[in-house]
């Protein structure tokens, strides 16, 4: 079974998997996009993120305040494993339904902002890195819209989101996503 979720997760996953694995050991301490980021520290946020929305998925309760490096042997390879894990953890419809207990927030919303994780830290750690721009598909683009809509200045207000960049309005799609989430899309190292 699947969801409008996981499918969104399915397509934006590989894409960041493929930066993760691409990125050599040497690169660990590249500055990011996310100026409170290493390229480790980064990694090690998108590790605990692909983790706690599994748990987010079942309705159960996390702790962001855990500090674990997950970049140890073999990171490359367990971070893929985790995404699937986290496609399929939104693929059960019940995942969707009501309110988060832990978040107070709509579940669908929930999934949404794992699936803007996946998607804005995936093209921060490309950036970081001097690998290929990261595109996104239409649907995740207009989905990912769609969450910062609704959630764009309360996330901003928690600190998730920087200060709104301005944008061309004929800029692309992923472009306007990422300077409504605060960053740059020329930003360089």
């Amino acid at each position: 079974m699947t969801t409008k979720t996981s499918e969104l997760l399915a397509v934006a996953a590989p894409r960041t998997v493929a930066v993760v694995r691409g990125i050599s050991d040497d690169q660990l301490d590249l500055p990011t996009p996310c100026p409170e980021y290493t390229v480790r520290g980064l990694l090690n946020h998108l590790f605990d993120v692909v983790v706690n929305f599994q748990e987010l998925a079942r309705r159960g309760e996390v702790d962001w305040s855990g500090k674990t490096d997950h970049v140890t042997e073999g990171w490359r390879d367990r971070f893929a494993a985790e995404t699937v894990r986290l496609i399929e953890a939104w693929s059960d419809p019940a995942a969707l339904a009501g309110v988060s207990p832990g978040m107070g927030l709509p579940q669908e919303t929930v999934g949404d902002m794992a699936l803007a994780d996946l998607t804005v830290h995936g093209w921060d750690l490309a950036r970081a890195t001097g690998q290929p721009g990261v595109q996104a598909e239409p649907a995740v683009l207009a989905a990912l819209h769609g969450f910062m809509d609704r959630m764009g200045e309360t996330g901003q207000r928690m600190g998730a989101f920087g200060e709104p960049v301005p944008i061309a309005p004929d800029a692309a799609e992923l472009d306007r996503l990422l300077g409504r989430t605060g960053r740059d899309p020329a930003w360089t190292p």
